[in-house]
């Protein structure tokens, strides 16, 4: 049964190193929150090394520059991890060929560019009906458009058997109280129309592996990772066989009672039951 706890100080002292989602965790993609940042501060403290592990499509630096402008101080991380970081170097090796058909918006160009990799000069952005490839980091238009706006291209892409790579498995994310959807949903559509789509960010092996290269630790270090994505932060840390504390003040908040600070143990437990999947501690907020 999950444990309810009230703030990451109960709990803290039995690991050495955590991996902090970002949205919905530490930021509303709007505003830091304090008490989270504060919760993150004493750890490292503590002793503890902090890893923010983010599916953000776009490389550390910008997700960095983003979390500066939030107001997320930088005492309160060690590493920033990136489904883009992983992503892209799988990417300029080649995964879905050298000349890709980009889905995502302006603002994630730097996937392509923001890069000191060689290997970056062979690679080609092209229209659909030239590419090898589709590197989906997000919809073109994230506050108005759905996945069913892509149906008809994707079903174009799919007859051509391309490779679809995602470079954030996010289905939706929670911008300030306005719902969006991901570069995880489009991935998933194509998935369901029987392409194959590949995945680097959470829950997915790669990224984990980074993280532990960016700290410089082992698997042999104990790790707790921390989220509001049950099918993201919560999956990625049983598949690695950590422990995890879901935030259920996230994007899971409206079956948890109507206190977002504390969830509802009925609520949460028999949410989780449909779910399938059982994190080993619940809070409310992180603080």
């Amino acid at each position: 049964m999950t444990r309810i706890i009230h703030e990451l100080a109960e709990i803290g002292g039995d690991y050495g190193v955590l991996f902090c989602d970002l949205w919905g965790c530490v930021h509303n993609g709007k505003a830091a929150y304090p008490a989270a940042i504060a919760a993150l501060q004493r750890w490292r403290q503590g002793g503890g090394k902090v890893a923010l592990v983010t599916n953000a499509p776009r490389p550390r630096a910008m997700v960095e520059r983003q979390i500066d402008r939030l107001g997320v101080p930088r005492d309160a991380w060690d590493d920033i991890v990136t489904s883009g970081d992983a992503a892209q170097d799988a990417m300029f090796s080649g995964r879905v060929g050298r000349r890709v058909w980009h889905v995502g918006p302006d603002k994630d160009l730097s996937f392509f560019t923001d890069t000191a990799d060689p290997r970056a000069a062979g690679l080609e952005r092209v229209a659909l009906d030239e590419a090898e490839g589709i590197v989906v980091t997000g919809p073109y238009d994230d506050l108005t458009e759905t996945p069913e706006h892509y149906r008809e291209r994707l079903a174009a892409a799919r007859a051509r058997n391309l490779p679809l790579l995602c470079a954030n498995p996010d289905l939706v994310v929670d911008y300030g109280e306005q719902r969006l959807y991901c570069a995880g949903a489009l991935a998933q559509l194509y998935e369901e129309m029987g392409g194959e789509a590949l995945y680097f960010g959470k829950p997915h092996d790669p990224i984990y592996d980074l993280a532990r290269r960016r700290l410089g630790v082992g698997r042999d270090v104990p790790a707790l990772a921390i989220g509001d994505g049950i099918g993201t932060d919560v999956a990625g840390a049983v598949a690695q066989g950590i422990d995890s504390i879901f935030v259920t003040g996230g994007l899971a908040a409206e079956f948890m009672g109507g206190d977002v600070e504390s969830p509802d143990p009925a609520l949460l437990e028999r949410w989780l039951d449909g779910q399938g999947i059982h994190p080993s501690f619940a809070i409310g907020r992180l603080r």
